[in-house]
């Protein structure tokens, strides 16, 4: 007879919080950014002001002397006839002349650059800026949102005075470039022509918005249009380098593609190049399109069949003595897989002291190679996290007890809590055994592909579900993923129930799939 040991699924119960919108792969270290910048302000302003009093100080000095030289030089002998005036003189070039020197080598800036220098270890780096800057990319396609929605601050529930300028726009669209995503260039090339063109002043050429964008038109296949564009930067730039040369290249190209095919004597088109004109190219994930469809709240697969099956209850975990006088709220978010949301599953004091406790610890969120085991970052997965332990503080042990007690399993055998906090363009694509829950302005909800479930972030809920069958067989229909933060910062706790030791509290069912 052999014993079968079931295996109870990873589970995983997010606890989730909101906090006001800001920017970046981790919101709760970036606040700290934003009040160094505003002590930097501070100095800037403690060096101006010095500045402007050695400024004054010397002005005086100066209009002081030129009156005494226009006096002295009118009659230089009879000047120096007074013996108070010849003592005077050599008195001011010996001392006077030298205070003077002294004030004007005095360096004010001293104080700034020794601010500067103590908190730039904590600035963000070209690696850091990339990554903004492909986050915003991200949002763009997720969301289906122009450049010019960025650029003007608009985006879906909301308008800001967030714009961006020509330059803005340019590096965003050079950063694309330097990582062959010619599509993002073309996006950001052409919104800053569009608003260079507009009036806006800026830094940058438009010869180098031009070269810039025509070579990533010709990446995109549209050859006339590339050399409609060439031409605009040959006539503004005669003698530029590689306009030239690349404006008979493409001409060339042209002339061979439409000696092979049919010709068409189309003219390039003069529409503005935007969001839709060219397709985006496919990538490494195979429901792509499903899955950005699910973030913006298209192909919901909720019926209102499914709906009617969906029921909200007290949870009082089995007559559990903990639950008897405050049973938990609990819903259906789905019936199969069953998916059920947990309300007022942390106290704003609760989620305040977790936030506390791991706003130090935050390090990139990692993924483990499946080739060599090895942990690394990920592009898939972006966003900080932290892991914390019963000692660390009563909260985190009054937290995993209430776990427990709902979920009727045990968490001995389980991970420690992780809290992760994700800012803008924050993201984990479709996975097995993971999530991400908060409440934020827009974007960050979790979504299945599979089966089109939706499940939007609400402030200090717990959602959970199985990700095996009893008997121990992965439920593949759990692949889910966390979708781009748009507006506002997602902090997230999860906890992990491993499958030892839940053997006879969860027993095996009938079939491969109970």
């Amino acid at each position: 007879m052999r014993l079968l040991i079931c295996l109870v699924s990873w589970l995983l119960l997010c606890c989730c919080w909101r906090t006001r919108a800001e920017i970046f792969t981790s919101i709760g270290q970036m606040t700290d950014l934003l009040y160094t910048e505003k002590e930097l302000v501070h100095s800037l302003r403690d060096y101006i002001k010095a500045e402007e009093l050695k400024l004054a100080e010397v002005k005086s000095w100066a209009r002081k002397l030129d009156d005494l030289t226009r006096i002295s030089t009118s009659d230089p002998e009879g000047y120096l006839a007074h013996p108070v005036n010849a003592y005077k003189l050599m008195k001011r070039l010996n001392t006077e002349w030298s205070q003077l020197e002294s004030l004007v080598l005095q360096n004010p800036s001293d104080g700034f650059i020794s601010n500067m220098t103590m908190h730039r270890q904590y600035f963000p780096d070209a690696e850091d800026e990339k990554g903004a800057a492909k986050a915003l990319m991200r949002l763009q396609d997720t969301y289906h949102l122009d450049s010019e929605d960025f650029s003007k601050g608009r985006l879906p529930g909301m308008h800001s005075n967030a714009v961006l300028t020509v330059d803005d726009c340019y590096d965003m669209g050079k950063t694309a470039y330097n990582e062959g995503d010619y599509y993002h260039a073309v996006l950001w090339m052409q919104q800053s022509l569009k608003q260079l063109d507009a009036g806006e002043e800026a830094v940058v050429s438009k010869a180098a918005i031009l070269d810039y964008l025509s070579y990533s038109v010709y990446q995109m296949g549209d050859l006339p249009r590339a050399i409609e564009l060439t031409r605009r930067l040959v006539a503004i730039e005669p003698s530029h380098q590689r306009a030239g040369g690349n404006l008979r290249y493409f001409e060339k190209l042209l002339l061979k593609v439409q000696s092979e095919e049919e010709p068409t004597n189309q003219p390039a088109s003069e529409e503005p190049i935007q969001l839709g004109t060219y397709v985006r190219p496919k990538d490494h994930l195979p429901e792509r399109e499903i899955y950005e469809a699910l973030c913006r709240g298209e192909q919901d697969g909720m019926t209102e069949a499914r709906r009617s099956r969906l029921f909200c209850r007290y949870q009082d975990g089995s007559r559990n003595p903990r639950l008897l006088l405050k049973p938990m709220k609990e819903e259906d978010e789905w019936d199969s897989p069953h998916i059920v949301r947990y309300l007022e599953a942390l106290s704003d004091y609760e989620i305040g002291k977790i936030k506390e406790m791991a706003k130090p610890r935050l390090a990139r969120a990692t993924v483990r190679d499946p080739k060599t085991g090895v942990l690394t970052t990920a592009n898939y997965r972006v966003s900080k996290s932290a892991w914390l332990e019963e000692e660390d503080d009563p909260v985190i042990g009054r937290v995993n007890q209430r776990i427990q007690d709902i979920t009727g399993l045990t968490v001995d055998t389980a991970e420690l809590l992780q809290v992760a906090n994700y800012g803008v363009g924050g993201q984990y694509e479709p996975h097995f055994d993971f999530s991400r829950m908060s409440d934020v302005e827009a974007g960050g909800a979790t979504v299945f592909p599979d089966f089109g479930a939706v499940i939007q972030p609400k402030k200090g809920t717990a959602v959970f579900w199985y990700n095996l069958f009893k008997s121990g067989e992965g439920d593949y229909r759990t692949r889910h993923a966390a979708c781009p933060v748009l507006v506002g910062s997602k902090w997230v706790s999860n906890k992990w129930i491993h499958e030892r030791g839940q053997e006879f509290l969860r027993p095996c069912g009938l079939t491969e799939v109970d």
